[in-house]
């Protein structure tokens, strides 16, 4: 059996690994100090980690398997990427410090749960992080907030895209959530007509890289318009063979974003690394719900973007042409950077996060020596 000193839960199927397998180059770098190992309950999402790590993964489907897993495992660390239901069934462990690190950040509902009391610290990315569940959460603990950035940031993919002269502008959708009230995609209401007006820009690539749930969307309106934008592409790299128009539906989106020179996106974390790492060139934000002044108090990054519904769609043609002549949104850009994400750098967030896990290895081994200090003392009191 191996040493395992921290653990990174996963109980979802494989249509969900894209929130771990995000996490995996960190988790590598985290092993270095702290050994490392993956716990998932699907035997299927197992095959698909093990292709994509050489961290040990374990796959432990029924409850009995879990906790005799972790009885010999003895981590000290859980950490969770995202609010599975079953993910009570590891919390139950309490011989663990448990750690929420999320699998992105984002100003969607969800993002602010009432699941984070169930966890002994919430890993959160900066300021608005902590505004959110200040805002969005009763009777929370705030010191349970651990501001740790984005790691994901600070790594350099491989780029997905052949270099261009051409202006290349991202359309960058989101899902439709697991309910309505977590539902931010633009798909089925203003999607095929946001790649034509982009197709429309002159001088411009358009690069279409949908979230990873699109695809197998349960939504048909959704599917619908995925295969419609799919269409759409497909006719205009024909028409222009030279200028590199691209679908992309498999690959990692932090390696698209540094060669776009804009993006148009959901409410979203996709939104947010862009404002991260292209802080400089504009981004434009859908509106699904009509109503800009919710928009602007629960989506801060609104405040610094060109927001789009189906009538601004109209004329977004022009407006993406304007943007990429003269950026009016430069400035303010810079500062909600800083309400995201603090005063951080590339490289900071990955400090932050091993430190972070490297202090909770260290109190649960305080915490558990104390217990057994105090265990002792009882003893030799009744002896």
């Amino acid at each position: 059996m191996h040493e395992v000193s921290v653990i990174a839960y996963f109980a979802d199927d494989p249509t969900r690994t894209y929130q771990l397998v995000q996490w995996l180059p960190v988790l590598e770098l985290l092993h270095a100090q702290h050994r490392v190992g993956i716990v998932v309950r699907d035997p299927d999402s197992a095959t698909v980690l093990r292709a994509r790590t050489t961290l040990p993964v374990f796959a432990v489907p029924s409850f009995p398997e879990l906790t005799d897993l972790y009885a010999e495992l003895d981590a000290q660390v859980v950490l969770y990427c995202n609010n599975s239901m079953l993910n009570f069934q590891s919390l139950i462990n309490g011989r663990s410090l448990h750690a929420h690190i999320n699998h992105g950040e984002s100003d969607k509902q969800s993002m602010a749960s009432n699941n984070a009391k169930a966890y002994d610290r919430v890993f959160v990315a900066g300021e608005a992080a902590v505004r959110r569940h200040a805002a969005g959460l009763i009777e929370f603990d705030l010191t349970r907030l651990v501001r740790t950035g984005r790691p994901q940031l600070d790594l350099r993919p491989a780029p997905l895209l052949a270099p261009t002269e051409r202006r290349t502008v991202l359309y960058a959708p989101t899902w439709e959530g697991d309910a309505e009230y977590n539902d931010y995609t633009s798909l089925d209401t203003v999607g095929p007509e946001i790649v034509r007006a982009i197709l429309a820009v002159p001088d411009v690539r358009l690069v279409y890289k949908p979230h990873p749930k699109v695809a197998s969307s349960l939504t048909p309106e959704v599917r619908e318009a995925h295969r419609a934008i799919l269409s759409l592409v497909a006719d205009a790299a024909r028409r222009e063979p030279d200028a590199g128009h691209e679908a992309i539906t498999v690959g990692d989106i932090l390696a698209v974003i540094p060669d776009c020179d804009a993006m148009v996106t959901d409410v979203s974390s996709v939104g947010l690394d862009w404002l991260y790492l292209r802080t400089e060139k504009p981004i434009f934000l859908t509106d699904r719900h009509h109503d800009p002044e919710r928009l602007r108090q629960e989506v801060p990054v609104s405040r610094c973007a060109d927001v789009i519904d189906d009538v601004v769609v109209a004329d977004l043609t022009a407006l993406i042409a304007a943007r990429l002549e003269h950026d009016e949104h430069h400035l303010a850009r810079k500062a909600m950077r800083h309400h995201y994400f603090d005063d951080l750098q590339v490289g900071d967030s990955t400090v932050r996060f091993l430190d972070a896990v490297s202090e909770l290895v260290a109190l649960r081994d305080r915490l558990l020596g104390a217990d057994a200090f105090v265990e002792d003392e009882d003893a030799a009191d009744t002896a």
